[in-house]
């Protein structure tokens, strides 16, 4: 895959890509600067649920137009989820939207939909097995495309319901059934059943897998674009807050362990005790939605609307920037996310800083509420 530079002047990088329903919008940002800066050769993707419908929909429009194609297809499929949930019961309030507040647990809809999912089963309230995000996807992606693409290798992750195992769909096992069942979510929808077997959410076992990357080609270079923050500094006290945070650090487990992985690797590499020739020196970068995010709660996740998921896809382009200007020589070269001793306390950048100047100025501008920033 190339961009708008020569074939030398591209880095080839394999993209992982993480779920958490709309924020994915954020990822949809990211991809969509990094195609247009060009000087990336994205050569595999790994995506779970959010990261598995940017995947296939980055792979559908760069068969049909290379990297513009890609962009447009990404945009046209957000978009399209964008006039799909005009018609959900869960929306916010005018309140919250006088004053730019997206979250809406606040809101009855929200509310009564929450509670039915933590006391009755989706195939007792949800019998029909209706999932409007599954008519979206099966119109705007073309499938056939997709397993078309050999520019890019892709990776989906869904968890096995029977073994509670991870698995990795990639080339032509990837269809419509494989991109649901990684964002199942067992509290809201039924099991996807695949040749039998049944599958939820990818998140459980892998949120993003990264070790399919070791045997897909000899590209050293990981980035990650991570939507579900790791490290949140208050005790959460409410029942929600509770049981948000265990969500999130549920599905930033599987991460987390490969990272130990190739943290551990990477330090007998350097130690000598394992051959270099042999083992890969894999090179992590991240890209991370820690700071845009602090404000927004996991109720905004199922915010769908136009207004919200440009407001993600600007932040996510902006986050970017503001990596491609501090850590594009980096490719290639070294990483520049640290692994060695520092997960325990979270991720720490080796170059740069944490929280790039763009994405600071774009906070600084767009937190104010929505009537404030038209009075101005």
């Amino acid at each position: 895959m190339t961009g708008n530079g020569t074939a030398e002047e591209n880095k080839p990088i394999n993209v992982a890509l993480q779920g958490g329903g709309s924020h994915g919008a954020f990822s949809w940002g990211v991809l969509d600067r990094l195609l247009e800066d060009g000087r990336l050769d994205i050569r595999a993707i790994s995506g779970t649920s959010a990261g598995a419908m940017n995947a296939v929909a980055l792979a559908d429009g760069w068969v049909r137009g290379g990297a513009e194609g890609a962009r447009a297809k990404l945009a046209g499929f957000w978009r399209a989820v964008a006039r799909k949930g005009r018609f959900s019961p869960v929306q916010r309030s005018p309140w919250d939207v006088l004053w730019g507040n997206w979250s809406i647990e606040n809101t009855p809809g929200y509310i009564w939909f929450d509670t039915m999912s933590r006391v009755l089963s989706p195939y007792v309230a949800n019998p029909l097995n209706l999932n409007p995000l599954r008519d979206v996807v099966a119109e705007e992606i073309d499938f056939a495309n997709v397993r078309a693409c050999k520019d890019i290798d892709l990776f989906i992750s869904a968890t096995n319901v029977e073994t509670g195992q991870l698995r990795v769909f990639s080339d032509g096992e990837i269809d419509l059934d494989t991109v649901m069942a990684s964002a199942c979510l067992p509290q809201i929808f039924q099991a996807v059943e695949i040749n039998g077997v049944p599958y939820w959410d990818g998140g459980y076992g892998g949120n993003p897998a990264i070790y399919p990357f070791f045997k897909a080609n000899e590209t050293d270079d990981v980035l990650l674009v991570q939507i579900n923050p790791v490290i949140r500094e208050q005790t959460p006290k409410t029942a929600n807050e509770i049981q948000n945070r265990i969500d999130e650090i549920t599905f930033n487990a599987g991460l987390l362990r490969e990272f130990r992985a190739i943290a551990f690797i990477k330090e007998l590499i350097a130690a000598g005790r394992l051959p270099h020739g042999e083992f890969r020196d894999i090179r992590m970068h991240r890209i991370d939605a820690d700071e845009a995010f602090k404000d927004l709660s996991a109720s905004s996740k199922v915010n769908a609307e136009w207004a919200f998921l440009e407001y993600l896809r600007d932040l996510g382009r902006t986050a970017a920037s503001d990596w491609l200007e501090d850590n594009f020589d980096s490719v290639g070269t070294k990483a520049t996310l640290d692994l060695s001793g520092q997960l325990d306390d979270g991720f720490k950048p080796l170059h740069g800083p944490s929280v790039g100047r763009r994405v600071r100025e774009f906070l600084a501008t767009r937190t104010k509420p929505a009537a404030v920033r038209q009075h101005n």
